[in-house]
């Protein structure tokens, strides 16, 4: 009995490429398998695999984690999440099977017996799935489980390979609060387990746009020549997001903006924007293009950060029709609290490619609306002819890649408005993903999953990159936790952003671009 047979291509429909290829045989195991994580994002990328063909008959899940659900209510409970998540074109024969795959421990990580159990399941995959011993571990899990999981599993035994068999785990961030707690997050996991078996996950990679980026990039040779300092003014980068806290305060107030997102998902679409061409497209010669490119962000001097990082906290406001709180009235939040819920840096590339293209990076909550794109901006050709002529003058042409809700790529450029006078206008050449390759709506974490359980790293994070990506912005952690570095500007909920981020880019007519 397979999981799900590939789909069939309807009468005129395109094919492109070659039918998929299932992943070898595995037991996929998530720890803290009754979270959120599982429920929304997990399961729903397992079932868009399997509706693709690219689970193999050979594939069985286990479940640990405390709680006061057994199998049976874990089993109904995440089929009726998938149903909803999927929606009207759900196929319940694939959630049917899923679930009847899936056997749970709840127990405690601390559990002798859990532990038991554990084996037990894994023994029986083997024999009645014929799963080979190949094992892919899930840490869903808060950020203090990661170690001591990760050594129990090699003090189980489950990391050992033999005959062919692999083991491998997956890790969600936060991966530190900081370079040190990073530093040493990397070197304990590594005295239980070796680099290549660990899976650093960052689902904005799984986004087909951001992994099209070194496709578009250098398989056109209409871009590949102009990506750089002598055609490029400046890059953005921009995460905004607007929801709140939601009832993560006592999370989010320890954290911060800064934390949360730059080290991690705006430092990765950086390196994938400015990273060189690799040798190939293997896990190595890629995330070694991407650390160079880490490295070559000088970091920020803690003297500087008053008028290169600006920070801001959000206030009530109105995001579309709904009126909502500030971030000191959330609950779970500190009536006084100065952590910041907006972040906007300048960097620098300090190398060939880009020296003296500044790249801007900022995100939000509780911003007007929530969207992820890189600006290219490109340098203005010389203007004298439109100054002679007594014409507008023309805006700079931009690339705008965006990430989400939507994933396209646009090019901005100037085109003359009909009539007698010579008057330029702005116009744009759209592509997008949903309507020219009519794919399905997507977790991000498919091409993730996939990608570990053939056992390719590319997509994936090395502890140098994430100790590179805190490196970077370790001077302004130090300088706020001091009180240094700028006020703690406010903006009102449903606003692009404190006024000061304006500033932080406003140079040379530079502005941040307004998502449309």
């Amino acid at each position: 009995m397979t999981l799900a047979a590939p789909p069939q291509p309807q009468a005129g429909q395109r094919i492109r490429g070659s039918r998929p290829k299932p992943s070898g045989s595995c037991v996929f195991v998530i720890f803290g398998i009754t979270g959120d994580l599982s429920a929304r994002l997990l399961f729903p990328a397992l079932y868009n695999l399997a509706h693709n063909g690219f689970l193999p008959e050979e594939f069985a899940v286990a479940g640990f984690a405390l709680g006061d659900m057994n199998e049976d209510q874990l089993r109904d409970s995440l089929a009726k999440d998938l149903r909803e998540v999927i929606g009207a074109d759900c196929d319940t024969a694939i959630v049917d099977r899923l679930v009847k795959r899936l056997r749970f421990v709840p127990s405690d990580f601390d559990s002798p017996s859990g532990w038991q159990q554990l084996h037990q399941i894994l023994e029986e995959f083997d024999k009645t799935y014929h799963t080979g011993g190949n094992y892919l571990y899930y840490l869903a899990t808060a950020p203090q489980f990661f170690y001591p999981v990760v050594k129990r599993l090699a003090e189980e035994h489950l990391f050992d390979e033999a005959n062919g068999q692999w083991r491998r785990v997956i890790i969600e961030k936060p991966f530190g609060t900081d370079l040190q707690t990073a530093h040493d997050l990397n070197s304990q996991l590594l005295t239980a387990v070796r680099e290549s078996q660990i899976y650093r996950i960052d689902h904005y990679l799984g986004k087909e746009t951001v992994q099209n980026i070194m496709v578009f990039r250098f398989s056109n040779g209409i871009f590949e020549p102009i990506w750089n300092r002598r055609y490029i003014d400046h890059v953005q980068i921009t995460v905004a997001e607007s929801l709140g806290v939601e009832r993560r305060g006592r999370y989010y107030d320890k954290t911060g903006a800064l934390r949360d997102m730059i080290p991690n998902h705006l430092v990765q679409l950086l390196a994938v924007t400015a990273m060189e061409p690799p040798s190939s497209f293997s896990a190595t010669a890629v995330q070694n293009e991407q650390v160079k490119v880490l490295e070559s962000v000088p970091p920020i001097d803690p003297e500087d950060c008053v008028w290169c990082a600006v920070r801001g906290q959000y206030t009530s406001g109105t995001v579309g029709t709904e009126p909502v709180i500030g971030y000191r009235e959330e609950p779970f939040v500190d009536p006084h609290s100065k952590t910041e819920t907006y972040v906007a840096l300048k960097l620098a590339v300090d190398n060939w490619r880009w020296a003296g293209v500044p790249i801007y990076l900022r995100t939000g909550k509780r911003m007007r609306k929530r969207y992820t794109e890189i600006v290219i901006q490109f340098r203005n050709p010389p203007l004298t002819l439109f100054r002679r002529s007594g014409a507008s003058m023309p805006s700079a042409n931009r690339l705008v890649i965006a990430i989400q809700p939507q994933e396209r790529i646009s090019l901005e450029f100037e085109s003359k408005i009909p009539g007698p006078i010579v008057e330029a206008e702005t116009v744009n050449m759209n592509f997008d993903y949903r309507d020219y390759f009519e794919v399905e709506p997507r977790t991000g974490y498919e091409t993730l999953l996939y990608d570990a359980m053939i056992g390719d790293r590319s997509l994936f994070k090395r502890a140098d990159m994430i100790e590179a990506g805190w490196s970077i912005i370790q001077p302004v952690l130090d300088a706020w936790g001091e009180d240094h570095g700028g006020p703690l500007y406010e903006y009102p909920a449903g606003s692009d952003g404190p006024e000061a981020a304006d500033q932080l880019i406003h140079h040379q007519h530079r502005a941040w671009r307004a998502s449309s």
